[in-house]
C-alpha cells in the first residue's frame, strides 16, 4: 500500500527556499509538555516495572518534568532568548496550570499534542477522532488564548483520517512525518509538513542510546554544521526535540546550555518557532 498523503520530491529538485534576513537555517525547539496517566504504561526508563500498574518508578521519572525539569529548562531558554514551540497535551491545562501561565507570559508557540501521552491516536474511528481533536484544540485555545496552528500526535501516532481531520479543524501543519529538512505541502488542501526529529531527540539519545551530555552537545553542533553546509543554495530546518523529564535532569542541563550557546551565536541561523516557519513558507512559496 502506498501513501496518498505524500508526494516524493527530492530535495535537489525544488525551488530555492529563503529564510528571513538571509538566514540559512531555521532553528526551533520542540518542547514536549505532557501528562501521563498513572494507570497506563507509557514512556519508561526501566523496563522491569513498565507494565505494572501503578508503576511509581517510571511514573515518578516522567512526573519530574512538570514538577522540576521544565523550570530548569525555562531558565536556559530565557538566557538564550528562545521561545520554544510547545507540543502540549491538553490535560496539562488542568493538571499543571503554572506551566501554561509561564508559557503565556513568555509568548511561547502552542501546538496541539493530543489529550495526554498515554492515549495514542492509532485505531480511532473517524467520528471519534474528530471529536477528540475538537476537544484537544478547544481546551488549548481556551487556556492559552490562541488556537493552535500545528499538531504532533502522541508518540507521533495517526490514523489514515488524521491529516484531513486536522485540516478540517483549521490547523495548518503537522510534525508527525519526520522525512525532510524542509517544509512541504501534504496532499490534503491547506495542510503542510514541518520538519521534526526522532533522532535529534533527547529520549532516543539519552534513554534509548544512553549517550552522555557531552555527546549530546556535540551531536547538536554536528547537526547544525552539516545543515549549514547543505543550505548553501536553499534553506533548511533544524528541530531539537526536548522533554523536561529527560533534558531537565540536573546533570544534563548544562550541556543543553552549551549546545544552545553554539546554535544562537552561529551565523545564518534564524531562531524561531514552528508557527513562524510554516507561515513564512506558505507566504513565500505558495503565492
Amino acid at each position: 500500500m502506498d501513501s496518498d498523503l505524500i508526494t516524493y520530491t527530492p530535495i535537489t529538485e525544488r525551488p530555492q527556499l529563503n529564510w528571513p534576513g538571509g538566514a540559512r537555517i531555521a532553528f526551533y525547539i520542540g518542547l514536549n509538555v505532557e501528562h501521563f496517566e498513572i494507570d497506563r504504561p507509557s514512556t519508561s526508563i526501566h523496563s522491569d516495572t513498565a507494565q505494572l500498574v501503578p508503576d511509581p518508578l517510571n511514573y515518578g521519572w516522567r512526573d519530574y518534568g512538570a514538577r522540576v525539569g521544565i523550570w530548569r529548562l525555562i531558565e536556559v531558554f530565557d538566557k538564550h532568548g528562545i521561545r520554544p514551540s510547545v507540543l502540549l497535551n491538553s490535560d496539562v491545562v488542568q493538571r499543571y496550570p503554572q506551566v501554561i501561565a509561564a508559557g503565556c507570559a513568555r509568548d511561547w508557540a502552542w501546538l496541539a499534542h493530543g489529550k495526554n501521552n498515554s492515549t495514542l491516536q492509532s485505531g480511532m474511528g473517524r467520528d471519534v477522532e474528530r471529536g477528540y481533536l475538537h476537544d484537544v484544540i478547544a481546551t488549548i485555545e481556551a487556556a492559552t488564548g490562541r488556537r493552535p496552528k500545528g499538531w504532533l500526535g502522541p508518540a507521533l501516532t495517526e490514523t489514515f483520517h488524521t491529516p484531513e481531520l486536522l485540516a478540517e479543524a483549521g490547523l495548518q501543519y503537522t510534525l508527525d512525518w519526520t522525512n525532510d529538512d524542509q517544509p512541504y505541502a501534504l496532499n490534503v488542501p491547506g495542510l503542510f509538513s514541518v520538519p521534526y526529529s526522532v533522532e535529534l531527540n533527547d529520549i532516543p539519545l539519552f534513554v534509548g542510546k544512553s549517550l552522555g551530555g557531552a555527546q549530546f552537545n556535540q551531536i547538536v553542533r554536528d547537526q547544525l554544521d552539516q545543515l549549514y553546509v547543505d543550505s548553501e543554495h536553499s534553506g533548511r530546518v533544524m528541530a531539537l526535540a526536548l522533554h523536561p523529564f529527560v533534558t531537565g535532569q540536573p546533570f544534563r542541563v548544562k550541556y543543553l546550555d552549551q549546545a544552545l550557546e553554539y546554535v544562537v551565536n552561529h551565523p545564518g541561523v534564524w531562531v524561531t518557532t514552528a508557527d513562524e516557519i510554516v507561515e513564512h513558507y506558505i507566504r513565500t512559496t505558495t503565492t
